[in-house]
């Protein structure tokens, strides 16, 4: 069976977990802040913070942004559920801003728009780079210096990716940034994520979510330590805490992570060049000031033009030994949203592109002979 992703592992990284579970410290040890220097320093910023998954380290940016009860988050219709949910973790409202046709990243022109508009501003707006493709970040970026609100890039689908010559997780166009690092990511730790910032201050607030909002620095306690056992909790944070195991696995990942996105790319081009002349499929447009990591690799079908739902393509598929998947589902069309006050036709472009699009395999090793196959067999069930 072909799945639309999967982990590359390999014995030094397997060597490296071994490693950690022969040292004396399992978690909270050196790993996390070898890992977090690495990352910190591939991506060209200040500071960075190892957490239990992407989810949790949306949650602590947002709270790290001041994000709270009367307040609002803007996000993509086109994502995981958990960039919106974050919002609600933090007992804000949350509103989407739909897609930009072409990219099927947040719309800088329907965020304008939205803007202009709003009675109420954003206190947070997240936009996601669907696929591994980042969003217009200078745009956004500018906008959120004439409105106020704070930019948290959700690239969990992007590390290795480029915007403008830089590498994403820079956070030159935004406050913070969340990588992911599940299995069929780019790198993967099993479960993991990370928060990046050049702020100092948003750093000690994530630092401080991260670990049950303890601390052990004099200068942030209210009285002076009764000795070397003593800390004090100054906020309610959370046990997103990685373990050192995760940390290693991210490590050793790291280093080969231009070559993983290489092959991505390489693999990305190759589907380009096998499907293009193939009627009824469009293939991914990437804007120029981008280089995707190309997470996935997403193609859309006018589904009025073949006499097949998409529900038989998949099927079709997987009975030929290939499984397509689909990202994502419009957040505003769930059931939890919809009781939110949302509605089907509230997006247009998102809820066309659920309708068109489907994602191929697409892994570091996915080999040739197995993409000529996945697209032979597309044009025959597409016939």
């Amino acid at each position: 069976m072909i799945f639309y992703g999967k982990q590359s592992i390999a014995q030094s990284d397997i060597d490296a977990v071994v490693e950690v579970l022969k040292s004396d410290f399992l978690t909270q040890g050196p790993a996390i802040e070898k890992f977090e220097k690495y990352v910190a320093e591939y991506c060209g910023v200040k500071y960075a913070v190892a957490v239990t998954n992407a989810t949790s380290a949306l949650h602590i940016a947002c709270l790290a942004a001041g994000l709270g009860k009367g307040d609002v988050l803007w996000t993509s219709p086109i994502t995981f559920t958990a960039s919106a949910n974050c919002g609600r973790y933090c007992d804000a409202d949350v509103d989407f801003v739909d897609i930009d046709p072409s990219t099927y990243n947040m719309s800088v022109d329907e965020l304008e728009k939205k803007l202009q508009k709003a009675a109420v501003k954003p206190k947070v707006v997240i936009p996601v780079h669907l696929a591994g493709q980042s969003c217009d970040m200078d745009k956004i970026y500018k906008l959120s210096q004439e409105y106020g609100f704070k930019v948290i890039e959700d690239a969990s689908h992007a590390i290795g990716a480029d915007y403008k010559s830089a590498k994403i997780g820079c956070c030159k166009y935004s406050d913070l940034a969340v990588f992911s690092f599940h299995p069929v990511k780019i790198v993967t730790t099993g479960e993991g994520g990370m928060v990046l910032t050049n702020d100092k201050e948003l750093h000690e607030k994530v630092l401080l979510y991260r670990s049950h909002g303890i601390t052990r620095d004099p200068k942030m306690m209210t009285r002076t330590a009764d000795g070397p056992w003593y800390y004090q909790q100054i906020e309610l944070g959370f046990n997103y805490r990685m373990t050192d195991m995760q940390a290693a696995l991210g490590y050793s990942q790291m280093q080969k992570v231009d070559e993983f996105v290489s092959r991505r790319r390489y693999l990305a081009k190759r589907y380009d060049e096998l499907l293009k002349n193939i009627n009824n499929i469009h293939l991914p447009d990437q804007n120029e000031d981008t280089d995707s990591s190309w997470h996935l690799y997403v193609v859309r079908v006018d589904f009025s033009k073949i006499n097949k739902t998409k529900q038989q393509i998949f099927a079709e598929m997987k009975d030929r030994g290939i499984c397509l998947n689909l990202h994502y589902i419009p957040v505003h069309t769930q059931p939890y949203y919809q009781k939110q006050g949302f509605k089907d036709g509230d997006f247009p472009n998102s809820e066309k592109y659920y309708e068109e699009a489907f994602t191929l395999p697409l892994y570091y090793s996915l080999t040739d002979e197995q993409q000529d196959y996945i697209v032979k067999n597309l044009v025959e069930v597409l016939q």
